[in-house]
């Protein structure tokens, strides 16, 4: 049995590392607050644009250069992880997928690039693949709108421009505090819905003033810049979800072993007070015979 040194020692080790966990747990807490008022606020935005875009008819060949389907012989991977650690699988899963990506794409011979948001993708891919052409971790820090549509353009007009055939998000969904969902969702070329008879009698009717092809080519940049933040707020509500679940179970296995740890102490204790008791009994008995 360990010393009470020690134990006394591991006592305190635990107890500071128990504070720390537990103070960074309330911090992911406030930020996991404002950052899930921020995507349930956007995601209804995003939904209507997405709605718009697909009540318009485009049977009759109505697109947009954003619309165009190309063989894939070149895939951009926007791959979106956190910026810091501590939150679990958060980033392993996402890594593990976009890894998965890169296989399915090489194997059927397209050449695969990358853009990451978030340092722990950069650091990988990065420096250890030299897959990516350019990270944006600093959008994690600061997620407003404009620098965010700043970048869904820069990548629309590649896209345009046939840079790339093919773009793809690989990034964890919020859905609530102890879930998150791994997703790897299309932004370009843009996806139309299937239009079946039942959709048909369900869209809305509109009356299309200026034409379609102008609304739609009007509509369709600012709809693919809505989705490209909200996968960002997506993201980012996750991670703090996932930090503030991950430094939770911390905290638990804190307090767990804390109690561990003390039961040991006081058995460590017991025998040590026991010993002394009989030494000084031996003593004694000694001393009268």
């Amino acid at each position: 049995m360990a010393n009470l040194k020690e134990v006394r020692t591991r006592i305190a080790s635990v107890s500071s590392t128990q504070q720390i966990t537990s103070a960074m747990k309330m911090v992911s807490a406030a930020k996991f607050r404002r950052a899930q008022n921020a995507i349930l606020g956007m995601r209804p935005y995003a939904q209507q644009l997405n709605q718009i875009i697909a009540d318009i008819d485009v049977e009759d060949g109505v697109q947009t250069p954003y619309h165009e389907v190309r063989k894939e012989d070149k895939v951009l991977l926007l791959v979106v992880t956190s910026n810091k650690g501590l939150c679990g699988a958060f980033n392993s899963n996402v890594i593990k997928e976009a890894n998965l990506r890169l296989d399915h794409y090489r194997g059927q011979g397209s050449q695969v690039s990358m853009i990451t948001i978030g340092k722990r993708a950069t650091e990988l891919f990065g420096r250890k693949q030299g897959l990516v052409i350019a990270s944006h971790d600093e959008l994690l820090d600061n997620a407003t709108f404009d620098s965010v549509a700043n970048l869904a353009d820069e990548i629309m007009e590649q896209f345009c421009n046939k840079q790339w055939d093919k773009v793809e998000f690989v990034y964890n969904q919020f859905k609530n505090s102890l879930t998150q969902v791994l997703t790897t969702e299309q932004f370009l070329p843009v996806k139309l819905s299937a239009k079946s008879g039942s959709a048909s009698q369900q869209r809305n009717d509109y009356l299309y003033e200026p034409s379609k092809v102008e609304i739609l080519t009007e509509m369709t940049p600012l709809t693919l810049r809505s989705q490209f933040f909200r996968t960002i707020l997506d993201s980012l509500a996750a991670e703090h979800g996932a930090r503030m679940n991950a430094m939770q179970s911390a905290t638990d296995n804190a307090q767990a072993l804390l109690a561990e740890l003390k039961l040991s102490y006081n058995k460590a204790r017991q025998a040590a007070i026991t010993n002394e008791i009989i030494e000084i009994v031996s003593g004694s008995e000694a001393l009268k015979s």
